[in-house]
């Protein structure tokens, strides 16, 4: 089993999880063609999520490019401040489906955590989170809000406790738990078919982005950027909009230490396996997976998701890297300048967006997915600054 991309892709796992992603993928392809699914999943997407989220013309940072452009894909007024409730609503309707009573996610920023939490709260779900020692201090908020919603939450103390670590952390318990217990994966990496599976509830973001920009500007965007760690925000940006004419520029982090890795697998990364997968993976000169290291928890992960990879090798999107320095130039930009107080993982992207409206012409038009706000971050931001 395993869907590729590509050489990309595939089922790298334990026979232990191999019937429960089979299972998984039967729920999924059913539910696709299941109208009261679908309409489930839009009901409580505009009742609970807030959808659609707006497009946003920021006209101050298009002045401060001088060129073409700059409109913003809201993602941070979903409600819990992200993207990631997309793909957790999906997947908890998809767990109620199979009659799992118990949800279990991994998160980096916090973000894919509290989306799991407040879906598991409306959905009457059992959660529990893995989050690594280093985020939980660093997402301090993101913690207490999830613990709030009713979710336990578990500090992961091996390796480099963070975002990696966290993933191995739970599927160990998915391991062990199976039967009972669905992993509610946030992003799009992973043993097929999440990459696929989590592409089709993010891709709500690229389908609005389609009706929204005809709307607002009478056609396609010329350009979509959008930051990339697993890449489950740039994945539903740009998989919608694959057979148009429009370009893609995936954003990674690329840490503060020059000649550093950062995090930026596609960059400077090469082929290997990572958590059930095989797509880019930063990895040591003994093939280890390499410590990462950046400003933006939910960009600090060495690989990418395989789409991304086919993607990078096909030529059809372009991927590069922003330094921490350069994210949190843009995270000031933004709220200074448009009022927008942006998570810093999507200020990479803003980053690169002015870059890249600079040397187009004013005729064109740029869309930049604002994947999250800044609330869990002002503690980084504030201690950067000071």
């Amino acid at each position: 089993m395993g869907r590729r991309f590509g050489p990309y892709g595939g089922a790298y796992v334990p026979e232990t999880l191999v019937p429960a992603l089979e299972e998984l993928d039967r729920a999924w392809q059913s539910s696709r063609h299941d109208r009261a699914f679908r309409t489930e999943l839009d009901r409580m997407s505009r009742t609970l999520g807030g959808r659609p989220t707006p497009l946003y013309f920021a006209r101050n940072l298009t002045r401060r490019a001088g060129g073409a452009e700059i409109w913003l894909k809201r993602e941070d007024l979903v409600h819990g401040g992200a993207h990631k409730f997309n793909n957790a609503l999906g997947q908890g309707l998809l767990a109620r489906r199979m009659g799992k009573p118990r949800l279990i996610a991994e998160t980096g920023a916090g973000q894919h955590g509290v989306a799991t939490a407040m879906i598991g709260a409306a959905l009457g779900l059992e959660t529990e989170v893995y989050m690594g020692e280093v985020d939980m201090e660093r997402q301090r908020p993101n913690v207490d809000r999830m613990r709030l919603l009713g979710a336990k939450v578990h500090p992961v103390r091996t390796g480099s406790r963070t975002l990696k670590d966290a993933i191995n952390a739970a599927l160990r318990d998915w391991i062990a738990n199976v039967r009972t217990t669905h992993y509610l994966l946030g992003s799009a990496v992973g043993p097929h078919p999440f990459p696929s599976l989590v592409a089709d509830f993010q891709g709500v973001i690229g389908r609005e982005i389609r009706r929204q920009s005809v709307r607002s500007f009478g056609r396609l965007p010329d350009l979509a950027v959008a930051c990339v760690g697993g890449g489950s925000n740039a994945i539903g940006t740009f998989h919608p909009l694959l057979h148009t004419k429009v370009a893609f520029l995936g954003v990674e982090a690329g840490g503060s230490r020059s000649g550093g890795v950062g995090a930026a697998s596609l960059s400077r990364g090469k082929p290997g396996i990572l958590h059930g997968s095989f797509s880019y993976v930063l990895q040591d000169r003994d093939g280890q997976v390499a410590d990462t290291e950046s400003i933006s928890a939910g960009l600090d992960y060495p690989g990418v998701g395989p789409e991304h990879a086919w993607l990078h090798d096909r030529g059809r999107a372009r991927y590069i890297a922003v330094r921490d320095r350069d994210a949190l130039r843009a995270f000031h930009w933004l709220a200074e300048e448009e009022g927008i107080l942006p998570a810093l993982e999507p200020s990479h992207a803003i980053f690169a967006a002015v870059g890249e409206a600079r040397t187009r012409p004013s005729s064109d038009r740029i869309v930049v997915t604002l994947s999250g706000r800044g609330d869990k971050d002002l503690g980084v931001v504030l201690g950067a600054s000071g």
